[in-house]
């Protein structure tokens, strides 16, 4: 792909034939059943997909971020669920990384490198959306630490994940808003309440939670980095990881959507030739592949930008925003050149097509996306021609 070095490439090609082994022949079955991957839980854990982000030396083998957008995609091009179970995982470990205090990244990163512990972040609450600066959740500060209450929901992995990265209100006076914000690095105990697995029209086999915090007592080490009223700008720069790893589930269900239809297009025959000869069936195929090429172009860009050390905020939306708006319209494409098999459970077209919508509307809507852009455009003064 040339993008990355021939040792990382072996890593992105061991997760696809995993994917093409293990997944592929048996994932309509579990996704239909909304069964929990256990087992293929496990062989990421041996793959050493959890440790990604880890450094030495709590972990063994980090690898760039071009890497794991791409490792992300291949996942995805199996089944969406499986980059959902460590997308959230890898935010937290790149939170410890970069924020955590040494006795924080000591507890937490050499158990979240094997999988040991897995992680996830709440941030969103049910009636605050994208607007994190209004959340109502609020941690109380006590002689030893503080006492949690609110609610969370749209908590992927809620159920599984030992920790939580949840983002609270330590100073709901503060002025601007954001400067009373704090991460706190909670673990399930009493206080958490795991009220409820969220319905869903696709992403299944991972369950998507509801939180609730009633007086939870918190350490006051909790806080990640050690100080409050940081939390804002440490989980900003956290999105940009999950934005970048949402933009490559997309990739992936793009590209699985595109391998279908052009097995399809090759071995499917009307008015005596392979449909993909019909020019309606050649133009979509055509379409699909140049808007997935420029699609994982933006990614690999945004990836490259985080990796340099600056502000990718703009980028990682942009990948984002097209990624998702590509996997979308390639997952109707594929729809269409199934015919009716696209709307048929037996095949994976229509799980493509209920998957897709939560990469429009998941780690900030597109919406929202539009606006970063917008403002990171005038802000810098244009986009940088270098």
């Amino acid at each position: 792909m040339g993008a990355l070095d021939t040792e990382e490439q072996a890593v992105v090609d061991t997760v696809r034939d995993f994917v093409d082994r293990e997944v592929k022949p048996r994932v309509n079955e579990l996704e239909h059943a909304d069964v929990y991957p256990e087992q293929w839980i496990e062989q990421m854990k041996q793959l050493g997909i959890y440790g990604l982000a880890v450094p030495e030396p709590w972990g063994e083998a980090p690898v760039s971020m071009p890497c794991y957008a791409l490792v992300t995609a291949e996942l995805a091009r199996g089944w969406m669920s499986l980059a959902g179970a460590m997308g959230g995982h890898t935010v937290v470990a790149k939170l410890l990384v970069a924020f955590g205090t040494r006795e924080q990244q000591d507890r937490y990163l050499p158990r979240m490198a094997t999988g040991e512990l897995r992680a996830t972040m709440a941030l969103t609450e049910p009636g605050g959306g994208s607007d994190l600066q209004a959340m109502t959740t609020r941690a109380r500060r006590t002689d030893d630490g503080y006492l949690v209450d609110g609610s969370k929901t749209w908590i992927s992995n809620a159920r599984r994940s030992g920790l939580i990265a949840l983002l609270c209100k330590t100073d709901p006076a503060a002025e601007p808003a954001h400067r009373g914000i704090s991460v706190l690095l909670v673990e399930h105990g009493p206080g958490l309440t795991v009220s409820r697995d969220l319905p869903k029209l696709g992403y299944k086999g991972v369950e998507t939670c509801e939180l609730v915090f009633e007086n939870m007592a918190v350490p006051a080490d909790a806080v990640l980095g050690g100080v409050e009223g940081k939390g804002f700008a440490q989980m900003m720069k956290g999105l940009e990881t999950g934005r970048i790893q949402v933009a490559a589930r997309a990739l992936g269900v793009a590209d699985a959507a595109l391998e279908d239809s052009l097995r399809y297009a090759r071995d499917r025959e009307s008015f005596g030739k392979p449909i993909w000869q019909h020019q309606s069936v050649g133009n979509l195929l055509a379409d699909m592949a140049t808007k997935i090429t420029a699609a994982r172009q933006l990614i690999l860009h945004a990836a490259r930008e985080y990796e340099s050390g600056r502000r990718c905020d703009m980028e990682a939306g942009m990948a984002k925003l097209f990624a998702s708006e590509t996997a979308m319209e390639v997952a109707l494409s594929a729809v269409r050149i199934h015919g009716g098999y696209g709307y048929s459970t037996e095949f994976d077209v229509e799980r493509y097509f209920r998957d897709a919508p939560l990469m429009i509307v998941g780690e900030g809507t597109n919406e929202i996306q539009r606006n970063v852009i917008a403002a990171q455009l005038v802000k810098r003064g244009g986009l940088d021609r270098g």
